[in-house]
C-alpha cells in the first residue's frame, strides 16, 4: 500500500516533473519537451484558478446503483494495479455490469509519470477512460520500469494509439499546461476532503476502506445489498 506523502510535496512532484524537460538541457530530451506539460514551481494549486471544476469525474456503472463506491488510485501505484487486476475485474462482471453498483475513478499523483498517465488516459474522454485505464495498469510494470522519462512518454503515447487516439491529439493532452494543474487541484481537493492516505483507498457510500481483496469486498457489499 502506498502511503501518502504530504499532498503539498505530492503535488509539487507531480506538476514540477514537467520543468525536467524545459531545463535538463540533455539532447535526448529536447523533442519529447514539445509534448510534455511544461508546468514548474508549483507547490500548491488554487482550484479557483486552475480551474478543477472543469474536470470530469471518471465513472462506470447506473446512475442509480444502490451503491457508489469511490476509488483513490494512482497510475503508478503497484498496490493499486493488483487492485485492479485481482479485484475491480470481478467488481464489475458481478455489481457493476449488473447495476448494483456505480464505481468512480479519483486519480491520484505520486510523480510526474502519474499524471502523464492519467493525462493520456483522459485524452479519449470517458468512453475510453476506463479501457486505457485497463491497459495502463495491466503494463504497469513495462511502462514504469526503465525509469526513463523519454521511455516513459513514448509508452504512454503508444498506448494512447492503441486506444485509436491520433498523435496530434496526444500531443495536445500532454501539452495541455491548464489541464495539468487542474488535474493536481482536483486531486488535492479531493484527497483532503476525504481524508486518503493511502492508494487504493475505496469510499463505499461514504465509508472510508483500505485496500482488499475480492472476499472481503463482497462481503461488505453483499450486506448492504441485503443479500
Amino acid at each position: 500500500m502506498n502511503r501518502f506523502v504530504p499532498l503539498i510535496a505530492a503535488a509539487a512532484m507531480a506538476v514540477a516533473g514537467g520543468a525536467y524537460w524545459m531545463t535538463a538541457g540533455q539532447p535526448t530530451t529536447t523533442a519529447v519537451s514539445t509534448i510534455l506539460p511544461a508546468v514548474s514551481n508549483i507547490q500548491t494549486v488554487s482550484s479557483e484558478n486552475a480551474g478543477s471544476s472543469e474536470i470530469v469525474e471518471m465513472a462506470i456503472g447506473a446512475e442509480d446503483a444502490p451503491i457508489t463506491i469511490i476509488e483513490y488510485a494512482s497510475f503508478t501505484c503497484p498496490h493499486c494495479a493488483s487492485f485492479h487486476e485481482n479485484v475491480f475485474k470481478d467488481l464489475k462482471v458481478d455489481y457493476i455490469d449488473t447495476g448494483k453498483v456505480k464505481f468512480i475513478f479519483r486519480d491520484v499523483y505520486f510523480d510526474r509519470y502519474g499524471l502523464w498517465a492519467s493525462m493520456v488516459a483522459r485524452c479519449g474522454g470517458q468512453e475510453r477512460f476506463f479501457g486505457m485505464t485497463d491497459i495502463l495498469m495491466e503494463t504497469q510494470r513495462e511502462w514504469t520500469s526503465s525509469g526513463d522519462p523519454v521511455a516513459i512518454a513514448d509508452a504512454l503515447r503508444k498506448t494512447g494509439r492503441l486506444a485509436g487516439l491520433e498523435d496530434d491529439t496526444l500531443q495536445a493532452c500532454l501539452q495541455d499546461e491548464d489541464k495539468a494543474k487542474a488535474l493536481v487541484a482536483w486531486f488535492q481537493e479531493n484527497a483532503a476532503a476525504d481524508n486518503v492516505q493511502a492508494t487504493p483507498t475505496l469510499i463505499i457510500d461514504g465509508e472510508q476502506h483500505s485496500n482488499m481483496n475480492y472476499a472481503d469486498l463482497r462481503e461488505i457489499l453483499d450486506g448492504k445489498l441485503g443479500e
